[in-house]
């Protein structure tokens, strides 16, 4: 008589996160909505373990303003009852940081939850689910015995997926640490469908012989984003899912394990060495659009030759984006919050590394303005303000008293020297190869990047949109008695994911784009009849850019007062002015004779969305001012933002020479 299989082990963690900066009211919401509701339905059942990462941010926002989560989550740790995942205090990506700065972000949630709690618990909640190889050596070093990853990295390096089920090891520098892969087909299945469905997935996994099925997901998604708050609350869909896997539990088909249970009795899957990745979408969205777009087109392709079965099965893991970190190099707003925050970080430890600098920039290093995915991130202007805000108060803090300087290096690893602008009152990067762009603009005393803006692009996503809406007038106009009882299945069989979603978003056109990425100021030749209008849109071409030239930049004067740069270029003599206040100065000379006649000069000046700067123009030049607003994906829709503010004088390129005043507000 054949026995019945072993309980399958299930792990089920909970990531409760918000990021630095984010708007009170949506803290508050998502505690009252979403993260206190799901503890307390968890805390009710005392045979089910909880298993919970919360952010840094969340833990100061909730001791700040409203600690009834905390209180819930320590009578839990009274009794034993939760594991604790650690993660960066400040939810850097933690392959973004330095060593230094990685163990000193893991130790101070280790720290926080020690002190709050009385405990910390053995395993890592890896954000955004990066894994590097490096990893593992400084994960030891912090005191994790195991960190969730994503499956695919297993996946690709050539583990077979149904061995997944397992705990995992890896080592770096001789330093071993255990890996839990967490399961991409129950991410998409919890809370997303009928608990039928999860517990026939639980009960097909035993039945085949895998051992361990792990579960670690977003708390948002189960009340916090579009639609799931009606389905697993109102619908009784939490109370179900727990109340069925309690039974099956009794019943000996599954075992609630956390992660110290699971390394200790769990199945084995042995050494492992993983590529560098994170989760699919991660790996697609950092990919240039032209490349996203082939991309799909190749999948397409291969699901229309080979069937979705082979695609979406083992091989097609090896149909991959590109590198997570390529987001820098997509998006060089992101780069240079990132480099920056680098080279203030390196300077604070060369200073003695003073708590509160070090904390500043501990917060500067939240991943959100990083990257740009189904949600905003990048996108989202008061993220990045929030960064450079921290940023700014460690500088601040670090040039205390300092005279104004000039350093040349290269800050954004680009393989071109910037020349750094720096004194107690303003930190400017300038950039020679760029026709010197200003992107980095930053008023200490006010704690913010004055320049920071965001470059209007056309998305991936944004192509997909005007072919969705395309679509939709070539077809039948919908009968709405048979869309409400869409509705109605929809409602029965589960609650759209995010990226059901996503696939809804439409646009009749494609929004504008600006013809090169944004800097402080740009400089072109444009013809006498291109309107304000034709201009803002980016609907023209000029007659002559310096925006990507490569000027020679020499100190012209350096006082205590200010620092004078002679840029010069072809056709073009450019003295940049920064003041110790923090005032700039543009003063342009060009030779008229070899532009067009009756062409104009553009200067344009793009500005943070809330800086407070008045724009000083030549007395004779025409002027006007338009939002800098992007068209971009997030959880509500392709939403409208402004990024930023211009402001564009137009003189006659007959005229030669043109002085612009950037003063503080």
């Amino acid at each position: 008589m054949l026995s019945a299989p072993a309980p399958l082990d299930f792990y089920f963690a909970l990531h409760l996160h918000q990021p630095v900066g984010n708007f009170g009211e949506v803290f508050e919401q998502h505690v009252r909505d979403v993260y206190r509701p799901l503890i307390a339905a968890i805390g009710a059942r005392p045979s089910w373990p909880a298993i919970v990462h919360i952010s840094g941010p969340l833990l100061d926002w909730c001791a700040q303003h409203d600690g009834r989560l905390l209180d819930d989550l320590g009578r839990l740790a009274a009794d034993g009852r939760v594991e604790f995942l650690l993660a960066g205090y400040y939810e850097p990506i933690l392959a973004t940081l330095p060593r230094a700065d990685r163990l000193e972000q893991i130790g101070w949630l280790t720290e926080t939850l020690h002190a709050r709690f009385g405990t910390a618990g053995p395993g890592l909640w890896l954000t955004e689910r990066v894994w590097e190889a490096d990893l593992a050596r400084d994960l030891a070093d912090a005191g994790v015995r195991y960190a969730l990853v994503d499956d695919r990295p297993l996946l690709a390096a050539g583990h077979a997926a149904s061995t997944l089920g397992a705990v995992f090891r890896t080592e770096h520098d001789g330093r071993h640490l255990d890996l839990l892969p967490i399961d991409e087909r129950l991410r998409y299945l919890i809370p997303f469908k009928p608990v039928s469905e999860i517990v026939a997935a639980l009960r097909a996994r035993r039945s085949a012989g895998e051992r361990l099925a792990i579960f670690a997901d977003d708390a948002e998604k189960f009340g916090g984003w579009p639609g799931t708050h009606a389905w697993v609350f109102g619908s009784g869909w939490l109370d179900a899912f727990l109340h069925a896997l309690l039974a099956l539990q009794d019943a000996g088909e599954i075992r609630l394990v956390t992660g110290a249970q699971a390394l200790a009795t769990s199945a084995r899957g042995g050494l492992t060495y993983l590529p560098t990745g994170s989760y699919r979408e991660m790996e697609e969205w950092s990919l240039p659009r032209d490349a996203s777009e082939r991309l799909a087109t190749l999948r397409a392709d291969m699901r229309s030759a080979l069937g979705d079965a082979r695609v979406d099965g083992p091989d097609g893991i090896f149909i991959r984006g590109a590198h997570w970190k390529h987001f820098l190099v997509k998006y060089p707003e992101a780069n240079r919050l990132h480099k920056h925050m680098l080279a203030v970080s390196s300077l604070c430890r060369a200073r003695g590394n003073p708590r509160e600098a070090r904390r500043a920039i501990g917060m500067a290093q939240s991943n959100d303005p990083l990257w740009h995915g189904v949600f905003g991130g990048l996108y989202l202007p008061w993220l990045r303000e929030s960064n450079w805000h921290h940023l700014a108060r460690a500088e601040a803090l670090l040039r205390y008293g300092q005279p104004l300087a000039v350093e040349r290096r290269d800050i954004d690893a680009d393989g071109y020297d910037e020349l750094w602008v720096h004194g107690e009152h303003v930190s400017v990067v300038l950039a020679p190869h760029r026709g010197a762009a200003i992107d980095t603009w930053l008023l200490l005393d006010r704690a913010e990047n004055a320049a920071d803006v965001l470059t209007r692009r056309v998305e991936a996503y944004h192509v997909d949109a005007v072919a969705a809406h395309a679509a939709t007038l070539t077809s039948a106009t919908p009968n709405p008695a048979d869309a409400r009882q869409d509705s109605i299945e929809a409602a029965m069989h589960g609650a759209p994911s995010i990226h059901d979603l996503e696939h809804a978003h439409t646009l009749a056109s494609l929004p504008p784009a600006d013809l090169d990425v944004r800097s402080l100021l740009q400089l072109r030749v444009i013809a006498d009849d291109v309107t304000p209008e034709q201009y803002e849109l980016g609907e023209y071409v000029p007659l002559r850019s310096w925006t990507n030239s490569d000027l020679a930049v020499v100190v012209r004067a350096h006082t205590a007062d200010h620092v004078s740069l002679d840029c010069l270029g072809d056709d073009l003599s450019l003295t940049i002015t920064v003041f110790a206040d923090g005032a700039l100065t543009f003063a342009a000379d060009w030779s008229a004779a070899v532009l067009p006649p009756q062409s104009v000069m553009a200067l344009e000046v793009s500005l943070g969305a809330r800086a407070d700067i008045e724009v000083g123009c030549p007395a004779a030049a025409q002027w006007h001012r338009y939002d800098i607003v992007s068209r971009a994906k997030s959880e509500r829709g392709l939403e409208r933002t402004v990024q930023g503010k211009a402001v564009v004088c137009r003189v006659p390129a007959s005229a030669h020479h043109a002085v612009l005043q950037l003063r503080v507000g």
